[in-house]
């Protein structure tokens, strides 16, 4: 970059009026240009760890194109247009701006999305990569591979998109750990070895996934040929796989190394091809051998292998390190101003006198470097040559897209798969369908608005303005006498003059509350918040005006091209299909980082926002012109939202501002949650700590604008049983007796609690109803720690079974393709191979039903003699002719029943988790017109198979007291005074399943962090510390190697997670961040109803055992925020306490 161009970038981003225009117009016109040419676009995403230089790259990047001054990039950050983003110093909403960029003469139109860091915001990375075909991903020089790193290349992996690389904050090698060229050089080359290991195990897991399925079909192959001789094939298809093209490797120009906050970067092509032109050698030679361990030989003057082991300085230090280190050498340690000159006069490079004479020495090294190798040079002519245009999109990719669940794309209906041509040709055409796919909403003033922006005034305009000006202070001073005259002439005052003045006062009353009154709702307006739909165009062209389908995530192509007529448009009068809408597209902008200009259509292959999309989509859908396209494939979110808080106005009658506050709230964040809660609390969840405190302030300020307090978190736990420990809490050994005197002990005071129940010495609970009529015996049982996880990841095929078996009870047929059949076999081989043991032998086969929700990680067993119902497996077993099972009259109450205990467990009425309920016993004597009468009214209320999961899943609460109500103005006198049967064993189930809980050791389980934490080892010691205090555990600890970092990785539960980080900075001064993201659920040791039962207990915890007891902690704070009793004791000895004001 010349100097020229340097200064006119600096004038033309702070020259005023017409003259921004005019650059600003044409720049317009260049991009609305070059949307058209689809080869010339590139659409990325820059990816990294937080804090390693993305807003800053992003920057020089923005600089280039004069929207900012060069010598302010790095330090406006200016993608990062919120004031929390500014202050905080991190980026917590992705945006995007559009560049153009002239390399080898073709001119490219390159759309950049800077992307959060920070764990807590990864949604909005998922958001990012959606849109994008590349993506850069951020290293830092001395961090190296960072836990969020990994992420962010996992989810390019499975977005399907190419990266490239960007070894940022090379100064710091230089400048803060002080290494040699050489020493660098071989930390770069670490760095590149992490870089590549993370893609190649995802490589290699892809692969081998490929493998196993091959593997899969070969077997059922070969069962059916089993005559022939089998040869089994042990490689694992990895040595036949090309992998060359998904490894970073400076010599093939997918790599970048630079200083982003000093305005330099290079790939190793620039220096090739100078020295190539110097030293006469060729540039091919110069490329391979430039980056690796070879060097030259002054002598001979040939490029010879093995610098390292005859101890010679590699190619790449000798012609490219020393040559940065020695400018920092010069520029910032020594300041040796004659060898600066020097070296300005031997690149040809032209520095203002004003940048030699600053006080700073970064000033002068910026302007040197960032004309000698602009860090946008390098990284734009990278992006426009390795990254793929949007023509280029896979067809794996498309399918993946295309295919959403667990549906494949052979099983879509024929016009959809036609539309796989229109994603692979990205064709503007006439005729291309139109397909959009929209990632998030994201809210904008009403000033930020094209349409509502001050455009600069002509003359004309100024001149009329003026007279207009003129005409009313005439006027009002006209009126100002004719009010005076009256008063003046009257001295006395008549009455018969009052009545005109009177009038012409109230009429100028009249005009000035009208007057307030448009000011006021110009206001409103003014202050309103709009939505902007962040969108790409995949096919066809976009124009304002042009209706559109809106599909939902959940629309289904299949069924509405079996309900709407063949040939039909989005003009048609049309049916109503569920989750399909249509609309018309409002506006068009074309994303300028903070500003947006209105554009009147976007072709194919370009991002965009949408305007007025509000009233449509709720966070991401699809926008066609065919009703036959399907829904996107939902978003990949890394981070799990964990942290709930209660939301309420500080003043009551602000409650419907809050509520309209937290819709719009939940519409511009892709990950924010907000749920109503059964005791009407308005709850907000949240992805962590920073995301909490982001989403507050937004409600405060943008959306609802009213005073808000929040609840303490909320901390979600779950309630389980585990096997009776053989340990008392001093490690002695509990003897038998001991531990069956403690059952006993529990059991009589269970029986004390209710007198309809029977606890007998192996836990199983005999409960019956209140009139007498029916018995039920339940055990509950602990699931395996594998088998609850297991069933907690396969929550969607469970939700899907779930959905068969509602079907089959209506005698209706569910379309299940192989491929979910296949994975539904699989699961059920897995369960029975985690479910090992003579308890559990043939458990799979008799199990009845999942909860709660009908989805969740418990198990309702059926073991009663001589009870075989439809299995829950009907779905695979419906190829074979098998007798059909007959259904007990209030089947259903009982899986009410048990849905309901697992969903508000006995301790402190949070859900079950890792509980199997066993029904051995079910004895009904009730009268067989009232049980003909019940069942009746049972099967004629069925429940309405509805493809909505969430409403499969749903509390069956309401579902099962709308029946009862039903039931029972259906029987009239048939019902006893104790109400509905139905209901009577729906609660008799509930209580049995609760009491047969309590009859077993009960345990929390407590949501948990996996922390990763990079500290330098003097700060490890009060690292730890923190730790400790907060119940925190650590697992892994290792040294980065090449630097004095180590790596941390721990779990932390989430009740202790408040804090931990600002605790840690403030411990450590700054030099360890934590990363906190959510893992898994974890059982707490301790026992919350743990009384001293031996001598050795009493001894060692006292008679009252006050000590701490966590888990009871825990227990006790849940009751608390519930409104439930808790037992715990205010004061003790009253008559001991005395005032501290007595003299005594």
């Amino acid at each position: 970059m010349t100097r020229a161009t340097v200064t006119t970038h600096f004038c033309a981003s702070w020259t005023r009026g017409n003259i921004k225009v005019k650059m600003r117009d044409a720049s317009l016109e260049k991009i609305i240009a070059l949307q058209k040419k689809i080869p010339h676009i590139r659409n990325l995403c820059i990816l990294a760890h937080v804090d390693h230089g993305k807003t800053t790259l992003a920057d020089s990047l923005v600089a280039s194109n004069g929207i900012i001054s060069s010598r302010l990039a790095g330090k406006l950050r200016y993608l990062d247009s919120r004031e929390d983003e500014q202050i905080r110093g991190i980026t917590m909403k992705s945006s995007a701006i559009s560049l153009h960029y002239t390399t080898g003469g073709n001119e490219y139109l390159i759309n950049l999305i800077d992307s959060p860091g920070h764990v807590d915001f990864s949604s909005e990375v998922s958001t990012a990569i959606r849109l994008c075909d590349g993506a850069i991903v951020v290293v830092d020089a001395v961090e190296g591979v960072c836990p969020q790193t990994q992420v962010v290349l996992r989810q390019a992996w499975l977005e399907n998109i190419r990266p490239v690389l960007v070894i940022n904050k090379m100064d710091r090698l230089i400048v803060e750990l002080k290494l040699t060229s050489q020493e660098a050089f071989t930390h770069l080359q670490k760095i590149l070895e992490q870089v590549n290991a993370v893609t190649g195990s995802l490589f290699t897991s892809k692969v081998l996934e490929e493998r196993a399925e091959k593997d899969a079909e070969a077997q059922i192959g070969c069962t059916e040929n089993s005559s022939t001789d089998q040869v089994y094939d042990w490689s694992a298809g990895l040595e036949e796989t090309d992998d060359s093209d998904l490894y970073f490797n400076p010599d093939r120009g997918n790599v970048v190394f630079a200083s982003a906050i000093d305005g330099w970067g290079f790939r190793i092509h620039q220096f090739a091809e100078m020295y190539s032109q110097k030293m006469g050698i060729r540039f091919s030679v110069l490329l391979k051998t430039l980056w690796g361990d070879f060097y030259l030989n002054a002598k001979a003057q040939k490029i010879m292998k093995g610098a390292q082991s005859k101890g010679k300085k590699p190619l790449f230090v000798q012609l490219v390190l020393d040559n940065i280190w020695n400018m920092y050498d010069a520029v910032v340690t020594r300041r040796d101003k004659e060898k600066v000159e020097k070296m300005v006069t031997s690149l040809g490079l032209k520095v203002m006198s004003r940048d030699l004479r600053h006080s700073d020495p970064k000033v002068l090294l910026s302007a040197i470097c960032s004309q000698w190798l602009p860090v946008a040079q390098a990284v734009l002519s990278m992006v426009c040559e390795k990254l793929p245009c949007p023509a280029e999109i896979s067809a794996e990719r498309v399918e993946k897209l295309m295919s959403v669940g667990a549906r494949r794309f052979d099983s879509l209906p024929e016009q959809t798969q036609e539309l796989k041509k229109a994603f692979l040709d990205c064709s503007a055409g006439e005729t291309a369908p139109v397909i959009v796919f929209v990632s998030k909403m994201f809210a904008v003033d009403s000033k930020a608005l094209p349409q509502n922006k001050q455009r600069p005034l002509t003359q004309e305009e100024i001149s009329q303005r003026r007279e207009l000006a003129r005409q009313r202070h005439a006027e009002r001073q006209a009126a100002n006498q004719s009010a005076e005259s009256p008063r003046s002439a009257d001295a006395g005052g008549t009455p018969t003059q009052a009545g005109p003045a009177s009038g012409a006062v109230t009429g100028k009353n009249l005009t000035h509350s009208t007057e307030a009154l448009s000011v006021k709702v110009a206001v409103e307006e003014e202050n309103k918040e709009h939505f902007v739909a962040f969108a790409r165009v995949y096919s066809g062209v976009i124009r304002k005006g042009q209706k559109v389908f809106v599909l939902g995530p959940k629309y289904n192509p299949s069924l509405a091209l079996r309900a709407l007529p063949e040939g039909c448009s989005v003009a048609d009068v049309l049916p109503s299909i569920p989750h399909m809408s249509c609309c018309t597209v409002d506006r068009l902008y074309l994303l300028m980082g903070r500003e947006l200009e209105e554009l009147d259509e976007v072709p194919s292959g370009n991002v965009l926002g949408i305007g007025g999309m509000e009233e449509f989509i709720l966070k991401s859908a699809t926008i066609s012109t065919s009703p036959a396209c399907p829904p996107f494939t939902p978003l990949n979110f890394e981070a799990t939202p964990i942290v709930r808080v209660a939301v309420e106005p500080k003043h009551p009658s602000d409650m419907p501002k809050l509520v309209r506050g937290m819709r719009l709230l939940n519409q511009a964040d892709p990950c924010a949650e907000v749920l109503i809660q059964e005791t009407g609390e308005h709850v907000l969840v949240t992805a962590g700590e920073v995301h909490l405190q982001r989403c507050l302030d937004d409600l405060r300020e943008r959306f609802a604008k009213i005073e808000i307090s929040a609840s303490e978190p909320i901390i979600p736990f779950r309630e389980t049983v585990i096997r009776p420990p053989k340990m008392d809490m001093v490690n002695e050994d509990l003897g038998k007796q001991q531990k069956v005197a403690v059952i006993h002990q529990l059991k009589e005071e269970q029986m004390k609690n209710h007198e309809g129940i029977q606890v007998d010495s192996t836990g199983l609970v005999t409960l019956t109803t209140s009139n007498k009529m029916a018995t039920i015996g339940v055990r509950a049982i602990p699931l395996p720690e594998e088998v609850t996880r297991f069933l907690e990841d396969n929550v969607e095929l469970i939700r899907t079974m779930e959905q068969f078996s509602l079907f089959a009870w209506e005698d209706m047929t569910l379309d299940i393709n192989q491929k979910i059949l296949e994975n539904i076999q699989d699961f059920k081989v897995k369960l029975e191979s985690n479910l090992q043991g003579h308890k559990w032998r043939g458990a799979v086969e008799h199990i009845w039903a999942f909860g709660p929700r009908r989805c969740g990680p418990n198990i309702l067993l059926n073991n009663i003699e001589g009870y075989r119902r439809p299995s829950i497996w009907q779905c695979l077993e419906r190829a074979k002719e098998t007798e059909r099972a007959e259904i007990r009259d209030f089947d259903n109450s009982i899986v009410s029943g048990f849905q309901l205990a697992t969903l508000s467990g006995p301790m402190c009425e949070e859900p079950l988790m890792g509980v199997c309920f066993s029904v051995e016993t079910w004895d009904m004597k009730i009268s067989t017109p009232l049980a003909q009468q019940d069942s009746f009214d049972e099967d004629s209320q069925p429940a309405e198979p509805n493809n909505d999961d969430q409403s499969q899943c749903s509390d069956i609460h309401e579902t099962n007291s709308n029946r009862s109500r039903s039931r029972a103005e259906a029987t009239g006198s048939s019902v006893d005074c104790y109400g509905p049967f139905s209901g009577q064993l729906i609660a008799a189930m509930k209580d049995a399943c609760r009491y047969a809980f309590q009859a077993r050791p009960q345990r929390l389980m407590a949501a948990m962090y996996t922390c990763e934490i990079m500290a330098t080892a003097e700060v490890l010691g009060r690292m730890y510390a923190v730790l400790s205090k907060r119940e925190g555990r650590v697992l892994q600890e290792e040294m980065k190697e090449g630097t004095d970092m180590f790596i941390i990785k721990a779990v932390l539960p989430v009740a202790e997670s408040f804090g931990f980080a600002d605790e840690i900075r403030k411990r450590t001064s700054g030099l360890a961040s934590p990363q906190l993201v959510f893992s898994h659920w974890e059982v707490i040791g301790s026992d919350p109803f743990w009384v001293p039962t031996t001598e050795e207990e009493y001894l060692h915890f006292g008679e009252k055992a006050d000590s701490a007891n966590q888990a009871l902690k825990y227990r006790n704070a849940v009751r608390r925020r519930k409104g439930l009793y808790v037992e715990e004791k205010i004061v003790e000895h009253a008559e001991k306490q005395r005032t501290l004001g007595k003299n005594k």
